[in-house]
């Protein structure tokens, strides 16, 4: 995929993942961040259990990246209240 599929998928990823876990979202930027981080993360995950990873700009895709993003964004949430506690 190219830089800007990959951004777009982050986003998407990103936003969907941000409205699920916390019901808003983190900013346009983080929201990227951790939708790209999360297709990573989705894509390992993918693989781990025997799945196919990220195989394009398509729902499959995208389905993996949603949820390896709310894995990273759930992730994110219990560091950030650990160091704020």
């Amino acid at each position: 995929m190219g830089m800007i599929a990959w951004l777009v998928l982050g986003l998407i990823a990103g936003f969907i993942a941000s409205k699920l876990v916390n019901k808003q979202g983190e900013g346009a930027l983080m929201d990227i961040v951790l939708g790209i981080v999360g297709a990573f993360v989705g894509g390992f995950l993918a693989h781990a259990f025997g799945f196919e990873g990220i195989t394009g700009f398509n729902l499959y895709s995208t389905l993996i990246s949603v949820i390896g993003a709310v894995v990273v964004l759930v992730i994110y949430h219990a560091l950030a209240r650990r160091g704020a506690a």
